[in-house]
């Protein structure tokens, strides 16, 4: 593999951690909302909050800090070069919409064995912060010290296989969802420039069609969040399957219950990924221009 084929990987590393300690506080309400019975979102934070920054809305931060950075370097990594081998014409600049779309879900499916273990962690961590702080300690069976506490004894329980609950919910969500996502900020950031609404260097347009991608993205795919959620946060055998969990929760709560902690998760969603297409975009033209200046030739990495 050359050099300019890792500038998407390194790239995709950056942003994805940049983004994801700015959304973690947005993505423990967002959990809290979806499983535990809450009066809203305000009252979801407020109580978060009385644990603390570390142990509330922070909780969980440390195994997908750590890990995201890989998740992200592998998603951006193959979408970039899926789009440099979809793209024969190596001095267009401008890559179909039909190659961004396919080159999203190409990366998107190439993450999903990192990304299932560490989202179930994630999940199960953030769940177990006690609604009902009178009465927390009775109605909680199992918790978990940290990332690795939980992990270890998802392992010892039910093997490597159990580190994949929810996997074909995560799949369903996360392969089309990468495409839209990719072809939705092409298309916002190629019409902000031609419009000339951003700034020389491009940041409110990758800060704006990073967000908005995010959160049209999110909002499609929020109610199969939802089950992937209840599901993986059940450690008492609540739920038989995801078809199981998906049937309980209409009625437990109708449709609406499918869209529990919607403005959250698109609010989270705009931050994190107009942190996350900004790094990443800025950190690939740095990669770039030492490519240019090192060796003296424009690196074919146009995204």
């Amino acid at each position: 593999m050359t050099e300019h084929h890792l500038h998407d990987f390194i790239a995709g590393a950056f942003g994805g951690a940049a983004g994801l300690v700015v959304g973690h506080p947005f993505d423990t309400t967002k959990v809290q909302l979806q499983i535990h019975h809450t009066g809203g979102t305000l009252d979801a934070i407020k109580h978060i909050y009385k644990f603390g920054w570390v142990q509330g809305l922070f909780r969980g931060l440390s195994w997908p800090v750590l890990s995201y950075g890989v998740v992200n370097s592998v998603f951006f990594g193959v979408y970039g070069n899926t789009l440099k081998f979809l793209e024969k014409d190596r001095i267009k600049r401008r890559s179909s919409y039909l190659n961004v779309y396919l080159a999203g879900c190409v990366g998107g499916a190439a993450q999903i064995a990192f990304v299932i273990p560490i989202d179930y962690i994630k999940v199960v961590l953030q769940s177990q912060i006690p609604h009902d702080l009178a009465h927390s300690k009775p109605n909680l069976t199992k918790i978990y010290k940290g990332p690795i506490d939980c992990a270890a004894a998802i392992i010892k329980e039910r093997g490597i296989v159990g580190m994949y609950k929810g996997g074909v919910a995560m799949a369903v969500r996360e392969i089309p969802s990468y495409g839209i996502y990719c072809l939705t900020y092409e298309v916002l950031n190629a019409k902000m420039h031609e419009n000339k609404l951003t700034d020389s260097k491009g940041i409110v347009a990758s800060l704006l069609a990073g967000g908005l991608a995010g959160s049209l993205t999110w909002l499609s795919i929020i109610p199969v969040d939802v089950i992937k959620s209840r599901y993986q946060a059940d450690c008492n055998g609540k739920y038989k399957g995801l078809l199981d969990c998906t049937y309980k929760c209409y009625q437990e709560g109708g449709i609406r219950i499918f869209y529990r902690g919607c403005l959250i998760t698109c609010a989270r969603a705009f931050l994190v990924n107009a942190v996350t297409f900004l790094a990443y975009s800025h950190t690939l033209k740095y990669l770039e221009t030492n490519t240019v200046n090192m060796n003296g030739y424009l690196s074919p990495n146009e995204l």
